[in-house]
């Protein structure tokens, strides 16, 4: 983890974190009132991030645009939903609120090492399994959140292949079919959509709580070797599309995997559904990012469409 030399914080905006602070202290509040540093942190991609040390205590903080604020709201969310399983570490949230032109989420700080050692990997694996069993009866969320910083819409759906073209292909296909771009990657997309349910014929899969943005950015192991999950975007929805996302930008060691299964083996059929899965969040990197991801995208509904298509 990179920190800068220490910065300062606008006025009102150490005044908010300062009060939030002295609300969630641990009983010294002349002390969790004070902020005594603050260094930047690098490596966010979305948010600028800092680590704030008031007394004893540190915080995680990152800070983005006020008019982003609902993005802090449903992550906030997200952390508390995941603290529902056990055999997760989840940072706890201090706070969030918005300051002029700020808006923040103060989270506990967690000393954090990459997922790499076997032992911890296995122990990871098994506890995503855990996450994957707690369960609902429908598919989406109770409210919406984001995929990065673009909206991702969760109403709730009883038919997964339902959900998963409506919530997430079709708003993805439209984001990429802006001001006329990209038409020929969303007229297969579409007719992928239309022909979903053929890919999920046997296949109906339970309702698990997904972290649902489970890349190996977003997962580590803490002191005691527990896996720590953060920066979700949780949902009720086929755990077989973590496991697809967790593969992508580098993935996860393989006894990682190999617990995983062990634990709760997939049903046949993976393969295809995981570059459905993966596709999504390439699409979401193509309107993030650029069309560097253009290519990919359209290599992987050629795939999926020759599979239906037969």
């Amino acid at each position: 983890m990179f920190m800068s030399p220490r910065v300062h914080l606008e006025p009102a905006l150490a005044e908010a974190l300062r009060e939030l602070l002295a609300g969630n202290g641990d009983g010294d509040r002349r002390s969790a009132a004070t902020i005594d540093t603050v260094s930047e942190i690098g490596g966010g991609s979305i948010s600028r991030t800092l680590l704030v040390a008031s007394g004893k205590r540190r915080c995680f903080v990152k800070l983005h645009d006020a008019a982003l604020a609902d993005m802090f709201t449903a992550e906030a969310d997200g952390l508390n939903a995941l603290t529902s399983c056990p055999a997760l570490r989840v940072p706890r949230v201090v706070g969030h609120g918005v300051s002029g032109r700020h808006a923040y989420l103060v989270l506990e700080y967690l000393r954090l090492h990459a997922l790499a050692e076997a032992g911890d990997a296995a122990l990871a694996g098994r506890a995503l399994a855990e996450l994957h069993r707690i369960q609902g009866t429908r598919y989406g969320w109770q409210r919406d959140n984001f995929i990065g910083s673009t909206p991702q819409s969760n109403a709730w759906d009883d038919n997964w292949p339902s959900f998963f073209a409506r919530q997430r292909l079709l708003p993805q296909l439209l984001l990429a079919g802006r001001h006329g771009q990209h038409s020929s990657l969303v007229a297969k997309g579409e007719r992928l959509a239309a022909k979903l349910q053929l890919l999920f014929a046997g296949y109906q899969p339970p309702a698990s709580l997904l972290h649902g943005d489970l890349w190996s950015g977003n997962a580590a192991i803490d002191d005691s070797g527990t896996l720590a999950l953060f920066d979700p975007a949780v949902h009720f929805g086929d755990r077989e599309a973590d496991l697809a996302m967790s593969e992508l930008f580098g993935g996860f060691p393989k006894r990682f995997y190999a617990a995983y299964y062990e634990a709760w083996p997939l049903a046949d059929g993976f393969a295809q559904r995981q570059t459905l899965y993966q596709l999504y969040h390439v699409l979401n990197h193509l309107q993030l990012f650029g069309s560097s991801y253009l290519r990919q995208a359209e290599r992987m509904l050629s795939m999926l469409l020759a599979e239906i298509d037969g």
